[in-house]
């Protein structure tokens, strides 16, 4: 009797320290479950990042004495299994959900408890609809980043497109065109003819007596005779 005593309380002790951590737990009852069901089970509860045990209804209260999920555990009946985790109570909702959806006649469940608050069979359902931690993060740095990538898409795309309409005005010519008469300038241009210098006008009172003709008068008036008065 003393070494029943003794393995309850070790039991106990165990289960204690187990379940002292845990923030949330799952409380279900299962039937007929074989040994790769149950393998199965504990599997699908350990990837969700909790751990699962069957517990004696009688032992359940005490061993969650001072825990999160205390009031979880008591007034329990029939056989009774919990899944327990100190991480996202979501995603252990979500597993055991889906596992027990395919194996409805091996598992059902009795309550919940969510950081303390105990929850409902159909609560436990609504629970493992609702996105996860992980997903609500991944959700929150995008919106948290949004802005950022978007501003940086503008950034780039102006950058993108004002370089495709150079190029594009380029093989058009529509730059070629405006910059060939700045080239061809200096070619067009008419030769540039220097001035002759202006004509001086000689005045009738400097201009120089004509030497010939001034010494044929005079020859003629020698030659010709006296005219008789």
């Amino acid at each position: 009797m003393a070494v029943s005593r003794a393995k309850k309380h070790e039991k106990v002790a165990q289960l204690a320290s187990e379940l002292k951590d845990s923030t949330s737990a799952i409380i279900g009852s299962f039937t007929g479950l074989t040994a790769a069901k149950d393998y199965a089970l504990r599997q699908t509860v350990r990837q969700a990042g909790g751990s699962y045990r069957v517990i004696k209804n009688k032992l359940a209260p005490k061993a969650g004495e001072g825990t999160q999920i205390e009031s979880a555990l008591v007034g329990l009946k029939g056989v009774t299994s919990v899944a327990y985790t100190s991480g996202d109570p979501v995603a252990l909702a979500k597993a055991l959900s889906g596992w027990v959806k395919e194996n409805t006649e091996f598992f059902t469940f009795k309550l919940g408890i969510v950081e303390g608050k105990v929850i409902t069979v159909q609560e436990i359902q609504n629970l493992a609809t609702l996105p996860g931690k992980e997903e609500l993060f991944s959700k929150l740095l995008f919106l948290m980043q949004s802005p950022a990538q978007r501003l940086a898409t503008v950034i780039n795309a102006t950058g993108r497109d004002l370089a495709v309409v150079i190029n594009q005005a380029v093989e058009k010519g529509k730059f070629g065109a405006s910059e060939a008469p700045a080239a061809a300038a200096p070619a067009a241009e008419a030769p540039v003819v220097e001035a002759a210098p202006p004509i001086e006008e000689k005045s009738e009172a400097t201009a120089p007596a004509d030497t010939d003709g001034g010494s044929d008068q005079a020859e003629a008036a020698s030659t010709e005779p006296p005219v008789e008065g």
